[in-house]
């Protein structure tokens, strides 16, 4: 095997592991419950919202700190902490220690995802970086068409499997990522936005927590009102920080770029449907229709299945066409399987005729929106800023994932085993894929009429190793 596809599975075997815990989590919800004395649904939605939010606010950062003092050494720490912490949760005796180390895991999360594409790219000849970013994306959809088959088949023997399943590919990939990485490190890089991070991280935690505590303690609660208001004022500090800052965690000159602006929101608000999608599913089948976890797991395949299966086609169709017509489809059919099941799913299982259809249409509208919200925002930026838009993307993905959670806790409440309160989930999903295609519908197609050069942005802001796309 060439060097440059061995340095390839390297990395993309970090990648997978940071993308396979977001689908594989999901489907190991309610033994978790049942192995920690039947812990609320609130409770647990910490167990992925923890997650996204701290690897959104440290993904840019990371990149930063990586590009100052080594990609190779972050992204091997990030494989050590990734793998200590997936240890941790699969031993972990309460909740409150499995959410503390998906905390951590998600530390090791950050610091792999933007290290990997920086290491690897370098290995490739320029004409050939595009398919290097395509293997890169893809290993995503791989890990999303194999998550929810693979958890249902670890929680059949001990939910703890789920986590404990990273160690050994984590091991294996330090071994090899020892012998084959290089060193990579950006002299002129500037120290991250750390505090601003941190700050990012209570705001979008209290958003959160606003939230899901809002049914129970009252949406006009001073508790709910204070939290609520901790998160505009620190949001508007950040951003006030932001412009001043030479390395702040979100560059405000890229949020200045309409269609960048645009797939940021995109973003949000379908990620916020899609993670709604995920965990809704998940709980309708175990809770409503009393399925097992590895029939639910396989359930759900075809989902993610359709996913991967339209996201190549979608990248091809939005670079050649336009962003516009994929990115308004893909939204709409995603709305279109949630409505499938408002309106068809019943209390007496009937898998083919009411579930099927819906995994079926949802995914392929997934399939055709992931890639064309992170085609349309890097189409937007000059070639020296892909990296860093998207890790502002993914960025805006994971935030969407932790309120859409948080929505869903919200509607569903206490009644996880009635019919009428997933018809209500649903909801978020089908209103998150509309907003994404409403969002869509502004992106202007043909040649991007603005770019953001590279003049506009501070120089010290080399996140996520933007730069080995010029060299």
């Amino acid at each position: 095997m060439q060097r440059k596809w061995m340095v390839t599975a390297v990395v993309c075997a970090g990648v997978f592991m940071s993308s396979l815990d977001l689908f594989i989590v999901n489907i190991a919800f309610p033994s978790i419950s049942r192995s920690f004395g039947e812990a609320s649904l609130s409770s647990l939605s910490w167990i992925v919202s923890g997650y996204a939010i701290v690897f959104a606010a440290l993904l840019v950062p990371a990149g930063r700190w990586a590009d100052a003092f080594g990609r190779k050494r972050a992204f091997m720490v990030g494989l050590v902490v990734f793998a200590a912490a997936s240890a941790v949760c699969a031993a972990s005796p309460s909740i409150g220690t499995l959410i503390a180390a998906r905390i951590v895991q998600a530390v090791g999360g950050a610091l792999m995802l933007p290290t990997s594409l920086g290491l690897m790219l370098p290995e490739f000849d320029p004409r050939e970086r595009h398919l290097a970013i395509g293997v890169w994306a893809a290993t995503g959809a791989v890990a999303a068409a194999a998550g929810p088959p693979l958890g249902g088949l670890l929680v059949q023997l001990d939910w703890r499997l789920v986590f404990l399943v990273n160690v050994p590919v984590a091991i294996a990939a330090l071994i090899a990522g020892r012998a084959l990485l290089v060193e990579r490190r950006e002299e002129s890089a500037l120290r991250p936005d750390l505090l601003g991070a941190a700050g990012f991280t209570v705001a979008i935690g209290a958003l959160v927590l606003a939230i899901v505590k809002a049914p129970e303690w009252g949406w006009t609660s001073a508790r709910v009102i204070g939290l609520l208001i901790v998160t505009v004022a620190l949001l508007v500090g950040i951003w006030r920080r932001s412009l001043r800052h030479p390395s702040p965690i979100v560059e405000p000159a890229m949020l200045r770029v309409p269609t960048f602006r645009l797939a940021v929101l995109g973003s949000i608000v379908f990620f916020a449907g899609f993670a709604a999608m995920l965990l809704g599913g998940v709980l309708f089948l175990t809770s409503v229709w009393h399925e097992g976890a590895l029939a639910a797991g396989l359930m759900l395949f075809p989902g993610p299945l359709m996913a991967a299966l339209f996201a190549i086609p979608s990248a091809r169709l939005g670079a050649r066409f336009g962003y516009r017509l994929p990115g308004v489809f893909g939204g709409i059919l995603a709305a279109l399987g949630s409505f499938w099941w408002i309106t068809h799913a019943g209390l007496t299982p009937d898998y083919l005729a009411e579930f099927l259809p819906g995994m079926v249409i949802g995914g392929a509208g997934v399939g055709l929106m992931i890639p064309t919200l992170t085609g349309a925002g890097t189409s937007a930026l000059a070639p020296e800023r892909f990296a860093t838009g998207a890790a502002v993307l993914t960025m805006g993905r994971q935030v969407g994932s932790a309120l859409g959670v948080a929505i869903l806790v919200a509607v569903i409440g206490a009644n996880v085993g009635e019919l009428s309160a997933f018809k209500s989930g649903w909801a978020i999903t089908a209103a998150g894929g509309l907003a994404a295609a409403l969002t869509m519908a502004f992106v202007r197609t043909g040649a991007v009429a603005r770019r953001a050069p590279a003049a506009e942005i501070s120089v010290g802001a080399e996140a996520c190793g933007e730069h080995v796309l010029t060299t």
